[in-house]
């Protein structure tokens, strides 16, 4: 299952998984593009792999992972809890 993390202003959304059995969370980023359709990046943490980037300039990339590595305590902690929703009780 996908929990929905981040929604940035340009429709950009960043959702990650549960904890798998092995330790990681994946963490799926997609950005709706008017040419393309989506461009999207996948990174499983606490590794920082990413793999199937598509679409994304190198700025953007930099961008995304400096976004992850900055927030990547909450994402971990949000996965074993059912999502930032239910991690707030809402």
């Amino acid at each position: 299952m996908m929990y929905p993390y981040l929604t940035l202003n340009d429709d950009t959304e960043i959702t990650h998984s549960e904890m798998l059995p092995d330790g990681r969370v994946k963490v799926y980023i997609e950005t709706p593009d008017l040419k393309d359709g989506f461009h999207n990046a996948t990174c499983f943490l606490p590794e920082y792999e990413w793999t199937d980037i598509h679409g994304y300039s190198e700025n953007e990339m930099n961008y995304f992972k400096k976004l992850i590595r900055n927030n990547a305590h909450l994402i971990m902690e949000f996965s074993q809890e059912g999502g930032f929703s239910d991690a707030a009780n809402l």
